[in-house]
């Protein structure tokens, strides 16, 4: 999509023109519909656009975007961040355009606030699930990941480009903000192999200030653990924010709670979009934030944002002898270790999503 149709029509009538019928949703009395792609689960009146202004209700049915990306690249997986799933493949990263959140410090909201923010502009590229595979067999890619925005509001087109993926036995993955139903979660598993969830702070005051709610996201989080998603889960450390001795405590024992081989990220916060108050995030707050993940039970914690910073918090080891399994600088793979998913040392397997 150039420019100049761009500058000529209005996003909503360029993004209105790349529609289908959705899957998520059901229909109500008088040509209302109700929506369980995100959380929110709007209640959509005829002729109205849901909290994320990309699903519509035209004439009683319900329209969900189709066929084009807002943004894409080629990533090391590690950037998504995935440190339990193909170390040191690469994933084919593509999003659309919207949200349901309104964080103030998102950095990818040229494409996720577009609609609600006039100084971005980015447009549609017409693709075709098929094309979106080609490109990743092209870039030697064994991974397809829907990001960028937040791919929950998307995810008929997602489940379209997955079901192609998959029939070239790509692995496929969602990083999300986690703001989830039962519905699209069921509707998402027979084609998501991997699923990072940001979970933002552990106050629901917080998550208000953002678009959300915080039992959602914890609800969301249970429910990828019981239906077997690969899940790893990222906070970014936001001084004055979400980084108190206490929140840190209570997100690491929920997490250990579920289970404590979930890989947990904590992230280095830097100023950005709307959000240029807080200082970015020490490295001290990084590495106390992963010793008070490691002192509550989770044997994968990881500090990110900073490389070469955070010692060995790069890095897997084997929670069982302590082994360097995988020695990681950024996003780089300096050594794997692993033989078939497990320790060489002691053989105590690693979870993950190895082959």
């Amino acid at each position: 999509m150039t420019a100049r149709v761009r500058e000529t029509s209005s996003l909503e009538d360029v993004l209105a023109e790349r529609t289908v019928e959705g899957s998520l949703y059901e229909k109500l009395h008088n040509n209302r519909v109700r929506c369980f792609a995100c959380g929110h689960r709007c209640v959509i009146l005829e002729g109205l656009p849901g909290i994320c202004k990309v699903r519509f209700n035209q004439e009683g049915t319900l329209y969900v975007p189709q066929g084009y990306v807002g943004a894409l690249q080629c990533d090391p997986v590690e950037k998504k961040p995935f440190f339990h799933a193909l170390p040191g493949s690469l994933a084919m990263s593509f999003g659309m355009l919207g949200c349901d959140y309104h964080c103030a410090y998102c950095q990818n909201w040229f494409t996720s606030q577009t609609l609600r923010d006039p100084n971005s502009t980015a447009s549609p590229r017409d693709l075709t699930a098929e094309d979106l595979v080609r490109l990743t067999a092209s870039h030697q890619a064994r991974i397809i990941a829907s990001t960028y925005n937040e791919p929950l509001i998307t995810s008929e087109w997602a489940v379209e480009v997955f079901r192609a993926a998959r029939r070239q036995g790509l692995k496929t993955a969602y990083i999300s903000n986690g703001n989830g139903t039962p519905e699209v979660i069921d509707y998402l598993r027979p084609w998501v192999d991997l699923y990072k969830v940001d979970l933002k702070s552990f106050r629901d005051r917080n998550y208000r200030k953002l678009g959300g709610r915080l039992d959602g996201v914890l609800d969301t989080i249970q429910r990828l653990y019981q239906k077997g998603f690969w899940l790893e889960v990222v906070t970014l450390m936001i001084p004055g924010f979400n980084d108190s001795h206490e929140e840190i405590s209570d997100i690491a024992a929920f997490l250990a709670g579920i289970s404590p081989d979930i890989p947990w990220h904590v992230t280095a916060f830097h100023k950005d979009y709307r959000m240029t108050d807080p200082d970015n995030t020490p490295v001290a707050t990084l590495i106390g934030a992963a010793e008070i993940g490691r002192s509550s039970g989770l044997r994968y914690v990881y500090a990110g944002n900073i490389p070469s910073h955070v010692g060995g918090w790069e890095n897997t080891y084997c929670p069982s002898c302590n082994t360097l399994l995988i020695e990681r600088c950024g996003f780089r793979i300096r050594q794997n270790r692993l033989q078939a998913g497990s320790c060489p040392s002691c053989q105590s397997a690693i979870p993950g999503v190895w082959n």
